[in-house]
């Protein structure tokens, strides 16, 4: 099969990917064979690139946003030709203390789909059977890609933030996850907030219903209850935080960080504010979400490459040339 391989990672601009024939995976108890349809390009892929998350593995297929058809190992719930979804998080050990209290998304010993094992940068790609999902049957493959971790992971973002209906809620950054997580927002009847670069990023969030919108240094004209930050930037995470009313609360949706820069706690924290971060997600989240994205009629926004254009794919991420998602076709 076709690939897209990482070797060693470097400056995405270098093209570490490698379009290569290597051998299809053989099937495994406990997994099923897919063929895969649609890869969704997530922004913890780049960081893999580009080494800002340490290599885990030789020879990577990265892509954690699978849409595939079960082509072997089918079960009594999936069988052969049911389209199903693959995630960030590839499998648990189920036993750690976090599994035994439903906090799998903390499990010690997981593995993470395009990282720890293979992904979907390929035209085939394993998955456990108990880590693949029923996809809405509305939403077409290049539809569902993107809500596979943008979606579920924004969705997770919105749980730890707290927020309630109603609530003055601050998006800081406006990419995959943001567009997304703005459409839950706005069913339930949130004002939301947006600060975030780019004129087109701008424009995409006042389309969106976006109640107010600003540039990435630009306050909110009111206090917000919750605040997701969605770019890699601490200090993004610092401007969030001082647009926060007392009680606020503040989650970081970022896998990897730049740095944390120092702030006044007596101004920006103090006042029982928290800064909360957001790690994973659990096959509840991603059960929840496809639901609400199903029940809303949730359409991402999406740029389609092809997976000999992989490399570039990844750098449309990086220089935020590309409004929304950006998803893989074999």
């Amino acid at each position: 099969m076709k690939a897209a391989v990482l070797t060693s990672p470097q400056d995405i601009l270098k093209h570490p990917l490698r379009i290569v024939e290597v051998p299809c995976p053989g099937l495994v108890p406990g997994y099923v064979l897919l063929r895969v349809r649609a890869c969704g390009v997530c922004r913890t892929d780049l960081h893999i690139a580009e080494g800002e998350l340490p290599p885990r593995r030789e020879n990577l297929i990265p892509g954690h946003q699978v849409v595939g058809e079960i082509v072997d190992g089918a079960t009594t719930e999936f069988p052969i030709g049911t389209r199903v979804g693959v995630s960030w998080v590839g499998g648990v050990d189920g036993k750690c203390w976090y599994c035994k209290r439903n906090l799998e998304n903390l499990c010690d010993s997981p593995t993470f789909t395009g990282y720890t094992i293979d992904g979907g940068y390929a035209e085939y790609a394993l998955a456990r059977s108990d880590f693949i999902f029923s996809l809405p049957s509305a939403l077409d493959d290049l539809q569902a890609a993107p809500l596979l971790c943008a979606g579920i992971i924004g969705f997770r973002s919105i749980r730890v933030a707290g927020v309630q209906e109603g609530d003055r809620v601050g998006l800081f950054g406006f990419g995959a996850s943001a567009h997304l997580a703005i459409a839950v927002l706005r069913a339930w009847k949130c004002e939301v907030y947006v600060s975030t670069r780019g004129a087109s990023h701008r424009q995409l969030a006042s389309s969106l219903g976006a109640t107010w919108v600003g540039k990435e240094r630009d306050k909110p004209p009111v206090k917000l209850d919750r605040a997701i930050t969605f770019a890699p930037s601490g200090d993004v995470v610092v401007a969030a935080l001082a647009s926060l009313r007392k009680g606020g609360i503040v989650a970081i949706n970022a896998i990897h960080l730049d740095r944390i820069p120092e702030f006044n706690y007596d101004q920006l924290l103090w006042g029982e504010r928290q800064l909360r971060s957001v790690a994973n997600m659990t096959r509840s989240d991603a059960r929840d979400f496809l639901q609400i994205a199903a029940a809303i009629n949730l359409r991402p926004r999406i740029t389609v490459f092809p997976l000999a254009q992989a490399n570039e794919a990844l750098i449309a991420l990086k220089s935020d040339s590309v409004d929304g998602a950006v998803v893989i076709t074999p």
